[in-house]
C-alpha cells in the first residue's frame, strides 16, 4: 500500500518505538521525508540510518496509522497546531539545536517577530524571588520582549504572570500532553497564555507528567529563547539543566544574584561564579540580546574560559543599514521629537499592545527611537 507524505507520516514516524529527536533528524537527513522512511527495505534502515535492528524493526511492523489519524483529527477539534520541522511555521532558532523535536503541539501563536527571552527558576520560590520575577518579566513584556518559561509552581508561574500583566506575550513549554494541565492549579494561567501567546509541547495527547520528560523539555525553553535567566535556583535545581541546555545551544545565561543565606540562592550564585551575566534591571538582559536581532544567525561558538562561557557573537548592523518592516514604518510615523508614551501610540497606531512594543524595540535597536526615563519615546536625531 502506498504511503501518503502528509502530516500523518510525521506523527506515525514519531510514534514508532525506540524514534527519539535525534533519530528523527537521522533519518529525515538520510531519505528527505517520513513517508519514504517507511518504504525503505529493514537491512537498508540499519545500515544507512544506523538503527539498531529493533527499532527498525519497529518502523517495518508499523501499524499506528489510526491512531495517527486520529492525533491529528483530535487536535484540529480542539484548536491545537501540530507543526513539523519542515513546515516553515516552525520556529527557526529551535530548528538549529542539536535535539530539535520534529513535531509541535501548539496552542495559542508563536510569531516569527517574537523577541524570547527564557525565565524559570525554583518551584519553592522565596517571596523575594517571586516579587522580582514578576517585576522582571512585567518590565520585559513592556518593552516588547515574550516571556518563555515552563508553566511550573514558583517562577515558572510568576513569569508567565510578570508578560501578562505588561500586557505582553508569554509561551509556556510543558512536559506533558497539550491537553494535560500541570500543575492543575494553573488551569486559569494556562488560558490566559493561550489567549496572550502559546502552550507548546513536543508530546502527544494524554501524555502524563513524567520526571525524564522535564529534561527534554527544558531544551525546548533554551532553544525557543535569545538566553536564559535563573531567578532562584538551589544546588540540584532543574533550572540548573537549563541553563546548561541555555549553554550548549549558544544562548545567553543570566541570573539574578540571591542572598548567601537562601539555599535557593546557590545555585543561582554559582552561576555567576562560573561566568553567568549578572541582572539587576532589564537593561542588562537587552543589551546582551538586541545584538543578536541585528545579527544573521551564525553557529554557537562557546568560549573556554568557564562552565558558563559567553557566546561569540557578531557585532550589530549599522542602524541605517537596517530597512524597515511595514509595521516599523507605520509606528515610526506617529512618534516624533516631542515624548510619547506607549499607550498613545498603541491608540494613535491601531496596533496591538503586544505588536507595539516589539516594533518599539526594534526600532530602538535600529537606533530610529529613544527611550527616555518613565517609558517614554521620541524620534532619535541622526
Amino acid at each position: 500500500m502506498a504511503i501518503r507524505d502528509d502530516l500523518t507520516t510525521w506523527v506515525a514516524l514519531k510514534s514508532v518505538e525506540g524514534i527519539g529527536s535525534v533519530a528523527f533528524r537521522n533519518l529525515l537527513a538520510a531519505y528527505g521525508t517520513p513517508r519514504r522512511v517507511f518504504e525503505v527495505p529493514l537491512p537498508e534502515l540499519q545500515q544507512t540510518a544506523g538503527l539498531n535492528h529493533r527499532t527498525a524493526r519497529n518502523i517495518k511492523d508499523f501499524r499506528g496509522w489510526e491512531q495517527a489519524r486520529t492525533e491529528i483529527a483530535r487536535a484540529e477539534c480542539e484548536g491545537v497546531s501540530i507543526v513539523t520541522s519542515g513546515d516553515p511555521a516552525y520556529p527557526e532558532r529551535l530548528r538549529r539545536i542539536y535535539d530539535y523535536p520534529p513535531l509541535l503541539y501548539i496552542k495559542g501563536t508563536l510569531r516569527a517577530e517574537d523577541i524570547p527571552v527564557a525565565v524559570v527558576g525554583s518551584r519553592n520560590a522565596s517571596p523575594y524571588g517571586r516579587y522580582v520575577t514578576e517585576r522582571l518579566c512585567r518590565e520585559l513584556a513592556y518593552r516588547g520582549v515574550t516571556v518563555v518559561s515552563g508553566l511550573a509552581r514558583g517562577i515558572d508561574t510568576c513569569a508567565h504572570r510578570g508578560a501578562l500583566s505588561g500586557r505582553g506575550r508569554t509561551i509556556a513549554v510543558m512536559g506533558c500532553g497539550i491537553d494535560v494541565i500541570y500543575p492543575p492549579d494553573n488551569r486559569k494561567l494556562h488560558g490566559e497564555i493561550v489567549a496572550g501567546g502559546a502552550v507548546v509541547t513536543e508530546f502527544p495527547f494524554g501524555t502524563e507528567p513524567d520526571r525524564p520528560h522535564f529534561p527534554a523539555r527544558n531544551r525546548i525553553i533554551s532553544g525557543l529563547s535569545l538566553g536564559v535567566l535563573i531567578v532562584e535556583a538551589g544546588e540540584k535545581s532543574g533550572s540548573l539543566i537549563t541553563a546548561q541546555c541555555a549553554l550548549d545551544q549558544g544562548r545567553e545565561v543570566f541570573a539574578v544574584p540571591g542572598s548567601i543565606d537562601l539555599p535557593g540562592s546557590r545555585g543561582t550564585n554559582k552561576l555567576l561564579r562560573q561566568g553567568a551575566k549578572l541582572v539587576e534591571s532589564v537593561e542588562d538582559i537587552l543589551e546582551e540580546i538586541l545584538p543578536q536581532l541585528a545579527s544573521p544567525p551564525v553557529a554557537a561558538q562557546k568560549e573556554k574560559t568557564g562552565p558558563v562561557a559567553r557566546t561569540n557573537r557578531p557585532s550589530a548592523a549599522t542602524p541605517d543599514r537596517e530597512p524597515l518592516t511595514e509595521k516599523e514604518s507605520r509606528l515610526l510615523g506617529f512618534i516624533t521629537e516631542k515624548p510619547l508614551d506607549a499607550d498613545a501610540l498603541i491608540n494613535r497606531s491601531g496596533l496591538a499592545a503586544a505588536e507595539v512594543l516589539a516594533v518599539l524595540l526594534s526600532l530602538e535597536l535600529k537606533g530610529c527611537v529613544l527611550q527616555l526615563p518613565g517609558k517614554l519615546f521620541k524620534l532619535r536625531k541622526p
